[in-house]
């Protein structure tokens, strides 16, 4: 299954979780729900991934944590913000960078309609 492939079921999953919840949880609860339905649509999805990160001399074991990898290739961030900024989109390019991943979505539940908070982010 390709990266587009992927993002398609996950964008899919992600408008079935907001669907029955609504805005107004915790970014905990829908990456639970979230990981359920894209295990449930028979994708691997791995949670709260360390990322460390070396440093000159100094290795940083727990420097980042990435939300969601799925497939190990597809990258998912969860916000639950009145508006992404470009410091979100910075955050998960930065993962990206580091995981040698080039494609995450950047998903902001809290709004009324989930489909316009869905941000492609492209290394």
């Amino acid at each position: 299954m390709d990266i587009e492939e992927v993002a398609h079921i996950v964008i899919g999953c992600a408008i079935e979780v907001h669907r029955h919840l609504g805005p107004g949880l915790l970014e905990s609860a829908y990456q639970k729900c979230l990981a359920y339905e894209i295990n449930k649509a028979g994708l691997y999805v791995q949670e709260e991934i360390l990322l460390p990160l070396r440093y000159k001399e100094i290795d940083l074991d727990r420097a980042y944590r990435i939300d969601l990898i799925i497939e190990g290739k597809l990258i998912v961030e969860n916000k639950t913000v009145e508006t992404l900024t470009d410091v979100h989109i910075a955050q998960l390019l930065t993962y990206l960078k580091l995981t040698d991943n080039k494609l995450g979505l950047l998903i902001n539940w809290k709004s009324k309609i989930l489909k316009g908070n869905i941000k492609r982010v492209i290394l």
